[in-house]
């Protein structure tokens, strides 16, 4: 069912990257033409797990969690954390240590990416287009 252009909504608060992955998993695999192996999958699947890591790393946890379709070509995942401190890259480390990739790849794949802050925290949308 549509309304207002969004199809399909999924919400709740995953504590972990991979309960949140399951969450956008569940979200697209409703879709016939958007389930099984694909690219963009890998990239939604990516995207989910860099923003809930982040904010558990970095924000003190996820006060908030959102992935729905816009329409039937654009995902929109909303991570909301309880820092104020926005993203930043981390230039990666000569040595190939971990940390520093993961906020330019969220740029890099997704045609949105807007950080709100507020009193509480910061809530950062990102849109990914599927197709």
């Amino acid at each position: 069912m549509t309304t207002d252009n969004i199809t399909t909504e999924r919400t709740g608060l995953p504590v972990t990257a991979s309960a949140a992955r399951d969450v956008v998993r569940d979200l697209l695999g409703s879709h016939d033409r958007l389930a099984g192996p694909s690219t963009m999958l890998t990239d939604a699947l990516l995207v989910t797990s860099e923003l809930v890591t982040n904010a558990v790393r970095h924000g003190g946890g996820v006060a908030s969690f959102s992935a729905r379709l816009h329409g039937e070509d654009v995902l929109c995942i909303t991570v909301a954390d309880h820092s104020p401190e926005l993203p930043r890259a981390t230039p990666p480390a000569r040595d190939f240590a971990p940390g520093g990739y993961g906020w330019p790849l969220v740029q890099r794949l997704c045609e949105v990416v807007t950080v709100t802050p507020s009193v509480a925290g910061k809530t950062v949308h990102a849109h990914l287009r599927l197709m």
